[in-house]
């Protein structure tokens, strides 16, 4: 009988260490994987990098403020709809109340289409929060972990909290509609790096009409 192969103490911690920075940030289960998520690093200008560094680290809280109180109504009214139709998909009421904010906070912070947004996270995660692609992409928006290195503190495992996510997914997207002149197909393929093919973007965009009020 052939006997088991023994690792020395140092193999076993450089493994650990490696894996460590996805373990801890999820649940105690196994993670759930998804298909989509494939940004390709390219390099990125300094004024460029210091811009999206910026618009990353300027934090708020997904807090709405109205200035009027029919912009209120309609923001309420977007809410429960929304939540109506997120409930088939995320069972978890405490989640709805963070996620939606979260997500229009985002949106308006970026400049994005909500109904957009929502259709992209369909796509790519399936509205899990813990996901991760084939690629090694994280949670809701799917972000590559690469983009902490680019613009973050260098933790991929902050991609996994909420709002972390959104703020990257959010800045990236508007980063892509703005190198592409503002073109949502070739900017949703770059967010995908399958830029120029039909696959991906055609997906978006039909999720996204399952959003629009």
């Amino acid at each position: 009988m052939q006997r088991p192969k023994c690792l020395s103490r140092r193999t076993v911690l450089a493994q650990a260490l490696r894996a460590w920075p996805a373990v801890w940030a999820l649940p105690l289960v196994s993670p759930q994987r998804a298909h989509a998520g494939r940004q390709v690093e390219e390099p990125l200008v300094d004024s460029v990098r210091s811009a999206l560094s910026s618009a990353i680290h300027q934090s708020a809280p997904p807090v709405p403020a109205f200035a009027q109180d029919s912009t209120r109504q309609q923001y309420e009214r977007w809410l429960d709809t929304a939540a109506q139709r997120l409930r088939a998909r995320k069972a978890d009421a405490l989640e709805h109340k963070e996620f939606l904010p979260t997500v229009w906070y985002e949106c308006k912070r970026a400049g994005l289409d909500i109904a957009l947004v929502l259709g992209l996270i369909q796509v790519e995660s399936n509205f899990r929060k813990f996901a991760i692609s084939s690629a090694g992409a994280r949670g809701y928006m799917q972000v590559m972990p690469f983009w902490t290195r680019l613009i973050g503190d260098g933790d991929p495992a902050t991609l996994f909290h909420l709002q972390t996510n959104l703020r990257f997914g959010c800045v990236i997207l508007r980063h892509y509609l703005d190198t592409e002149n503002g073109d949502v197909f070739m900017a949703l393929g770059r967010y995908n790096g399958s830029r120029g093919q039909r696959a991906y973007p055609d997906g978006v965009l039909a999720a996204r009409r399952a959003w629009e009020l």
